[in-house]
């Protein structure tokens, strides 16, 4: 049985593998295939912070697989009240045959996957983002080819969506330019790197994004720390994404964005809505990479 707590939790292999079936599975929804692999298959998906594209991508695509869905919230459920979280992992991994858990801290979605009977997949913590990675690099791909040798620039925060960009970096052999104001820099130590040969720190969003591949970045202010955002404004203003930085870049360069997205901040509009942007692709993708995980996590490979 596997997890999906971090991207370093599958191997190269394992992510060709997921990019073939991705855009299999992707073809066979474009061409209203059915492709019900997960028949009798159910999702339990928990829920403590809020969602729109993580509850979506996952509850309609378990429901195209053939599989069902249960929603919870920590208002719904005892997570959110007395119950130890290793008594509710072991309940409900009794009753579900898979569970994605959209969370704060990793330490929680860890402690429920020590104790879980069936694959758990992070949905999203404050540490790490391992499904939007593999959205946004299957993305890449379909656009320009392999991510292999390429140079991704990260422009903003240091958060969960930097870490886990440096995590695929050393699993799949490409560099990222990281750029980040003082005070919000990567802790390399949380994103787990082993050396600094994939990735390069600058102090210069400019800099960082001169001859890159693919240009990314995500909103100045997470989930859980609203109470900073006023003091972000300030510190984050040279980090945003504009026309000049996308010249910087390859001419061929993409821009990306997790969602969701505030024009005028850590993107100009020009940018996430111009030619180079494949925000709406990228969006997408999470249904079609995810309904590739779990059926991954549930049945292995298949022929």
């Amino acid at each position: 049985m596997k997890h999906y707590l971090q991207f370093c939790d599958l191997s190269a292999d394992d992510y060709a593998y997921l990019f073939e079936r991705s855009s299999l599975i992707k073809k066979k929804f474009k061409s209203y295939e059915k492709h019900h692999t997960l028949v009798d298959r159910t999702l339990a998906m928990i829920f403590e912070k809020a969602s729109t594209r993580t509850r979506v991508s996952f509850e309609a695509g378990m429901y195209q697989m053939g599989g069902s869905v249960v929603h919870l919230t920590t208002g719904d459920s005892q997570l959110g009240r007395s119950e130890p979280i290793e008594d509710s992992a072991k309940v409900i991994s009794r009753m579900v045959d898979l569970v994605m858990i959209r969370t704060y801290e990793q330490t929680k979605i860890e402690r429920f996957a020590e104790h879980s009977r069936v694959p758990v997949i992070n949905g999203l913590t404050n540490e790490f983002h391992p499904c939007q990675i593999l959205a946004d690099i299957f993305t890449y791909i379909e656009h320009r080819g392999s991510i292999a040798g390429k140079t991704v620039a990260w422009v903003g925060d240091g958060n969960n969506m930097a870490n886990t960009w440096l995590q695929a970096s050393e699993i799949l052999g490409f560099k990222v330019h990281v750029s980040t104001p003082g005070g919000y820099e990567v802790d390399q130590s949380i994103a787990g790197i082993r050396s600094a040969e994939s990735y390069q720190v600058f102090d210069d969003p400019m800099q960082a994004c001169a001859g890159a591949d693919l240009v990314t970045t995500d909103v100045w202010t997470s989930m859980g720390f609203e109470a900073e955002n006023e003091t972000r404004k300030v510190a984050f203003v040279d980090w945003c994404v504009d026309a000049e930085m996308m010249r910087a870049a390859k001419p061929d360069a993409l821009f990306m964005h997790c969602l969701p997205a505030h024009r005028g901040e850590e993107v100009q509009a020009e940018v996430i809505d111009g030619p180079q942007s494949v925000v709406w692709d990228e969006a997408e993708n999470r249904l079609h990479v995810q309904k590739a995980l779990m059926e991954f996590l549930l049945l292995g490979r298949l022929g």
